[in-house]
């Protein structure tokens, strides 16, 4: 059976919270977006000046922690991250738990454009983001996680 998300509540991110994703392990390939992949990332992750108000959680109707979106205004343009709880990977999800977290940051930031990184190889993550209107503005390479990776840049107007 598929896992259901239903309706999604987000609110800024709380220390617990953020100790608790730290903790989320996802299958390879997709290991590669564990927060402690990179030391940068886990330390900004859990650290509450590092997070600032850049971090929100995502809470299904059951009060259960499903994911968590990073958004980064800047200016007319808001920069999105997104990590969808492991064990609810794969299962169709993704498109309607992106396209709340983008309902949220066009009503809280106003943007003209969204915009956002992935990893070349995460086909299944760049398909949601086609389905959600993005399409790829540039190819680059970006040292994290140890290594030196290749990455797209997809937008969209907000």
């Amino acid at each position: 059976m598929t896992p259901m998300i239903g309706r999604i509540d987000i609110t800024p991110m709380s220390q617990a919270e953020a100790e608790e994703i730290a903790g989320w392990r996802y299958v390879p390939p997709y290991d590669f977006y564990d927060v402690g992949a990179d030391q940068r990332d886990m330390a900004e992750l859990l650290d509450p000046a590092g997070r600032g108000d850049h971090y929100y959680s995502a809470y299904n109707p059951a009060r259960e922690l499903v994911g968590f979106f990073e958004l980064r205004n800047a200016g007319d343009v808001v920069v999105v991250g997104v990590g969808l709880r492991p064990d609810l990977t794969g299962h169709g999800l993704g498109e309607s738990f992106f396209g709340a977290g983008l309902v949220f940051a066009r009503g809280r930031f106003a943007p003209r454009r969204f915009k956002l990184s992935v990893a070349e190889f995460n086909a299944r993550a760049i398909t949601v983001y086609e389905r959600t209107g993005f399409a790829t503005t540039r190819s680059f390479m970006h040292e994290t996680n140890g290594g030196l990776f290749s990455f797209v840049e997809m937008e969209r107007p907000a």
